[in-house]
């Protein structure tokens, strides 16, 4: 079983596919519930601390909008933790909200410099195209299989 990041990050339709083909898919919700039962936390839904933008700095620079530094500070484990990635562009909001635009292309960015499997498609405007990229990414997931084995 091999941890796949996706992007948008939230996705649930990436996630349930890596699932049922035996991965883990690295997701923000698992990322935001450590964050909402933290005792550190004392008014959730505003699940930041003092030092999520902190720990954001490891991604973006100081002169980066605090809410970038908080989103990668989510999306940082996420990064570091995939042995394997899916991204999706072209996405709307309905596939799996994307927060800011520089958030986005960071995360993206930092995906592809990380040395790891990586499939990239755009979202499917056609029903054809939508079973070609359902094809796309199990055969991606199966391949991950058989690399791991």
């Amino acid at each position: 079983m091999m941890k796949v990041a996706i992007f948008p990050p939230n996705s649930m339709i990436l996630a349930d596919m890596i699932v049922r083909s035996g991965h883990e898919p690295l997701v923000v919700q698992k990322e935001m519930k450590q964050k909402v039962t933290s005792p550190d936390i004392d008014a959730p839904p505003f699940n930041m601390t003092e030092e999520d933008p902190i720990n954001g700095l490891k991604y973006a620079a100081i002169e980066v909008p605090s809410g970038v530094r908080g989103r990668m500070s989510l999306f940082g484990p996420i990064i570091e933790q995939a042995e394997a990635a899916i991204i999706m562009s072209e996405a709307p909001y309905g596939f799996g909200c994307v927060g800011c635009a520089r958030s986005a292309e960071l995360t993206v960015f930092s995906l592809r410099r990380r040395n790891i499997p990586i499939l990239e498609l755009e979202y499917p405007t056609s029903r054809d195209a939508t079973v070609e990229m359902v094809y796309k990414i199990n055969t991606f997931l199966d391949n991950l299989k058989e690399e791991e084995e």
